[in-house]
């Protein structure tokens, strides 16, 4: 045999091995001199042709094998592990399975969203539903892989897509892919989507994840390239999950800035996923057909998909486990003995997996009694309480965590002392928490908070009685019980106040978590591959954008209010760090700052709990999305 004929067959058993992928033995080609009948013979022997129009199967990057997101923390060195063909390279000599067929496919999304422009919200009970019609350029697996959607293939610095400096990418696009009205989807969509959401009136909550970009530009009709202020280690950010979901720019080319609130698309939007929006009734219910020019030959499976909200995590649980109404029950926040006790329901079976995010204790960092400018809880007043430290730390010390974690969650969850969970190699080892109300107690002593003859105590010329408000959601009503009850212990009155969740996370009530005209709140946060984006919630560089407030329409993602120019320090380095053991380095100080700052304060590190009929097939939940990410793959066993 030939040295070149040895050549070839290391490129084919290479390529096969996923050592390499089609574009890596294109240039290994082309080094060797081959004609072109020689190279349509190699890529024959690994699986495909040389066509630009590159499709599904093609194998998007060098497929590393990674531990668990319960085990590592991916994409430390900015380089996230891409994942290899979702469909085999042989894929084409196998007939495609018949698209739709299966029928409707119900879903309780019982915390109901609100709007279905992916750009105007960023809570969960949105991003759901919007995920079923809409598509980012690619999604993070449970393997901590990159999965393209609208891209055709994974950006890498092997095949020269990310720049080795770390100052730009480059993203090459499907060409198959049509909106639902048939438009086609081109590189100019991309573009626009970055135009759209960098508008300041636009008042768009996924700035932030766009944060670092320069410019958005359309080599062609199917390549972007993104350009970045300066070098940064997670180029993958913009376009990529929930924040990442693209717009139709012949549908809102004229609902930029301050007319993005009002665009007929916020309810009725056009997409490129497997399914398109038929019906949305705000707060209630959201109901779609199959897509059946869908890129992917032989999916989506079910005819329909409906989205029901409203009632209880309870009772979404219970209509899949035990009624067989539904086919999946979302985000089931319920006590773990009465999940137990559903489990002999014979319908159903719960799926759990890593990366439920932390449940925290939100403490306003600003005063929600005095007004400013039409605004309470606004940046320049400090909450004359919260403003000491010591009374943040009385707070955190009140805390029964394990009591939370063991008595309402069970496996669902364990106590935290961390604010940011999931991802081990940004968590400091010295990091523990203790309930002790003997030592709050004395912190509050030292601090001047008086008991007065009512027995509450007073500081900085304020009672010290609080608000906490937080969603419905008999889970958290018991929280904020076992909290009230401590602090009560304390010399401290708390006035609970339960928010339906269609106003809680609606930016335009003034009840809602952005608005935060309260003390005390509770969210649950999920973690994020790399954790620069998740930190925006402490940032406060540029209040105008960074914190939540009038002028920014409430968008910006410091809800807390949290001011510390030593996080904001910190967090301009991390920005700009491209080395992996520095990086790592500077997010551990972080999470530290913001621990002992009591920035906030995490008590439990939740897991993902949903439920889904037995028939149900298909489904891979991810920590790093939505529960439906891939419910085109989603089918019922016969």
């Amino acid at each position: 045999m030939d040295n070149q004929q040895k050549a070839l067959d290391e490129l084919v058993f290479r390529f096969h091995a996923q050592q390499l992928t089609r574009r890596g033995v294109l240039k290994h080609a082309a080094a060797l001199g081959l004609s072109a009948p020689a190279i349509a013979a190699l890529l024959a022997a690994c699986g495909g042709s040389s066509s630009k129009k590159t499709p599904a199967a093609t194998v998007a990057d060098t497929a590393v094998s990674t531990p668990s997101p319960a085990t590592t923390a991916p994409g430390a060195s900015g380089t996230p592990v891409a994942t290899p063909a979702t469909v085999p390279a042989t894929a084409a000599a196998t007939p495609a399975a018949s698209r739709g067929g299966g029928g409707d496919l119900n879903i309780l999304w019982w915390q109901a969203p609100a709007i279905l422009n992916a750009h105007l919200s960023l809570a969960g009970k949105d991003s759901g539903s919007i995920r079923i019609y809409a598509e980012p350029l690619a999604d993070f697996n449970n393997k901590t892989e990159l999965v393209p959607f609208l891209a055709a293939e994974i950006p890498s610095v092997e095949n020269g897509d990310v720049a080795a400096d770390g100052t730009s990418v480059t993203w090459r696009l499907r060409q198959d892919v049509k909106w639902h009205d048939g438009e086609p989807f081109t590189a100019a969509d991309v573009v626009f989507t970055y135009k759209y959401l960098s508008d300041p009136k636009s008042a768009a909550t996924t700035l932030g994840y766009y944060q670092d970009v320069s410019t958005v530009e359309a080599v062609d009709n199917h390549t972007v390239k993104i350009t970045f202020k300066n070098p940064i280690p997670a180029w993958y950010n913009p376009f990529t999950g929930a924040a990442g979901q693209i717009l139709p720019e012949h549908i809102l080319k004229d609902y930029i800035g301050e007319k993005a609130a009002t665009a007929p698309f916020n309810l009725k939007p056009t997409g490129t996923g497997p399914y398109k929006v038929t019906s949305f009734t705000p707060g209630d219910s959201v109901v779609y057909e199959i897509n059946k020019d869908y890129y992917e030959a032989g999916k989506p499976y079910f005819d329909r998909v409906i989205v029901k909200g409203g009632g209880s995590a309870e009772s979404a649980a219970r209509a899949v486990m035990q009624s067989g109404e539904s086919d999946w029950a979302w985000n089931l926040q319920v006590q773990s003995t009465v999940l137990q006790s559903m489990e002999s329901g014979g319908k159903g079976q719960f799926v759990t997996w890593p990366g439920g995010g932390t449940e925290k204790l939100i403490i306003n960092h600003t005063d929600p009694q005095t007004e400013t400018d039409g605004q309470k809880s606004y940046y320049k007043n400090p909450h004359p309480h919260f403003k000491e430290l010591k009374v943040r730390q009385a707070l955190a010390l009140s805390l029964q965590r394990d009591v939370i974690a063991q008595q309402l969650y069970g496996p669902g969850g364990k106590e935290t002392g961390y604010t940011l969970n999931n991802n081990p190699l940004y968590m400091p080892k010295d990091i523990t928490w203790k309930y002790d109300l003997a030592a709050a107690k004395q912190l509050l002593d030292e601090v001047g908070a008086k008991p007065g003859s009512d027995g509450t105590r007073d500081l900085n010329g304020r009672k010290m009685n609080w608000l906490f408000t937080a969603s419905t959601n008999q889970l958290r009503q018991k929280e904020q019980e076992i909290i009230k009850a401590a602090l009560q212990q304390l010399g401290i009155g708390v006035e609970i106040k339960a928010i339906e969740a269609s106003v809680y996370f609606n930016a335009g009530n003034e009840d809602s978590f952005q608005h935060l005209y309260c003390d005390l709140g509770i969210e649950s946060n999920t973690p994020s591959v790399f954790p620069l984006l998740w930190y925006l919630r402490y940032l406060s560089t540029d209040p105008a954008t960074d914190i939540a407030q009038k002028e920014n329409g409430w968008s910006g993602r410091n809800i807390q209010r949290y001011q510390n120019p030593d996080f904001n320090a910190l967090y301009a380095q991390a920005g700009k760090e491209i080395d992996k053991d520095k990086s790592v380095q500077i997010f551990l100080q972080m999470q530290s700052l913001v621990v002992n700052d009591i920035a906030d304060i995490g008590m439990v590190s939740r897991n993902n709990v949903s439920a889904a009929a037995k028939s149900l097939t298909g489904y891979e939940p991810t920590p790093w999305a939505t529960d439906v990410w891939d419910i085109k793959n989603w089918k019922r066993t016969k």
